[in-house]
C-alpha cells in the first residue's frame, strides 16, 4: 500500500487511534463529495478482543477486517443503520477502527441534504451512523480500498497534543468488550462539541417464567 497513510494504517487500531484524530476522510460520488475531520474513534482488535465482529475468526461479513489496513469495512446495525471503520494493521490481524465521529469541514450541503434529521450542523457526524450516512457510505462500500482521488481517502493532519486527547471504555458495550480498564480504546478531541455522548452497554436479562 504506497499511499500517504500506509505508515499510519500498518500499526494496531489502538496505536494508529492517536494520530488518526484530526485526519480527514473523503468520500465522493456523482452527488459531490463530502470530508469529515475525525474528532473520535474507537479501537477493536479482532481474534484478542472480545468487543470485535471478528473475535471469532473471519466470516463473510468481517473479511475485510483482515486484509492489509488502509480499506473500509462498512456494516449494518440495529436493521437500520451503517456504520464505518478503517482497516489497521497487517493482513490477518483483523484490526479496524470505528469512525464514531467529526465535523463536516467540506461539502456541508450535500451532508445536510442526506442528515436532514439533524438538529445543527455539529450534529450532522455525531455518532458513528450518523457519520456514515454523511459521507453516503453503505455495505457496498466494505472492503473498497483508501485511495488518492479514489471514491474514498484520508487526508493527513498533524495529531492534537496528547494532552488534549481522552481515552475511556468503548460505547454501548457489556461484558469483557466494555472493560474501559482492559479496552479503554475510545479515542476523543476534549471539548470537540461534534463528539458523541457516551453510553453504557445495557444488560438484558432474560425473563423468568
Amino acid at each position: 500500500m504506497s499511499t500517504p497513510w500506509a505508515e499510519l494504517l500498518s500499526r494496531p487500531a489502538e496505536e494508529a487511534a492517536w494520530d488518526m484524530l484530526g485526519c480527514t476522510i473523503v468520500v465522493r460520488d456523482e452527488a459531490g463529495a463530502v470530508a469529515i475531520r475525525l474528532t473520535e474513534v474507537e479501537a477493536y482488535s479482532g481474534e484478542l478482543d472480545p468487543g470485535s465482529h471478528a473475535y471469532r475468526g473471519q466470516t463473510a461479513r468481517t473479511a475485510p477486517m483482515f486484509g492489509a489496513g488502509g480499506r473500509l469495512y462498512v456494516y449494518f446495525t440495529y436493521g437500520m443503520h451503517w456504520c464505518s471503520n478503517i482497516v489497521c494493521g497487517r493482513p490477518g490481524s483483523a484490526s479496524a477502527l470505528l469512525l464514531r465521529g467529526g465535523e463536516v469541514v467540506r461539502g456541508i450541503d450535500l451532508a445536510r441534504s442526506r442528515r436532514r434529521a439533524a438538529r445543527s450542523d455539529r450534529d450532522l457526524a455525531r455518532g458513528p451512523a450518523r457519520l456514515a450516512q454523511a459521507l453516503g457510505l453503505t455495505g457496498q462500500d466494505s472492503g473498497r480500498e483508501l485511495a488518492v482521488g479514489g471514491r474514498a481517502e484520508l487526508e493527513l493532519a498533524p495529531p492534537p497534543r496528547r494532552a488534549d486527547v481522552r481515552t475511556g471504555p468503548r460505547v454501548g458495550l457489556t461484558g469483557p468488550g466494555g472493560d474501559g480498564t482492559t479496552f479503554p480504546w475510545r479515542f476523543w478531541i476534549d471539548g470537540d462539541p461534534t463528539v458523541s455522548t457516551y453510553r453504557p452497554g445495557v444488560r438484558r436479562h432474560r425473563r423468568r417464567t
